[in-house]
């Protein structure tokens, strides 16, 4: 069973970078999605491709991946460069501004 690690990007929807310090390992689904024709929601008969395992370092995900026989492609996360203003927000404010602060 296939499956891959890597580490979350942090969502669109906010700044902060919760939830993007530790390593996933999931399962790559096996089969195809279904829709159901009634209710018109998606499902799997595939369960592994639920399971979503955290880890705190990428050495611990690929050692239980190749203890329980895992087959686990790790793809590495491309990093930012912080975006850090020397005086923060208060530089908004300040009564030494050279320019008159605009929107």
């Amino acid at each position: 069973m296939p499956a891959r690690i890597y580490r979350p990007a942090k969502t669109a929807m906010s700044s902060g970078t919760a939830k993007t310090k530790k390593w996933v390992l999931e399962f790559v689904s096996e089969e195809a999605r279904e829709v159901d024709p009634l209710m018109g929601w998606t499902s799997s008969n595939d369960t592994q491709a639920q399971v979503h395992m955290t880890f705190e370092t990428k050495e611990e995900a690929l050692e239980y991946a190749a203890e329980h026989g895992i087959d686990a492609t790790v793809m590495e996360p491309k990093s930012r460069k912080t975006n850090v203003r020397p005086r923060g927000y208060a530089e908004n404010f300040a009564h030494n501004r050279r320019a008159a602060w605009t929107h």
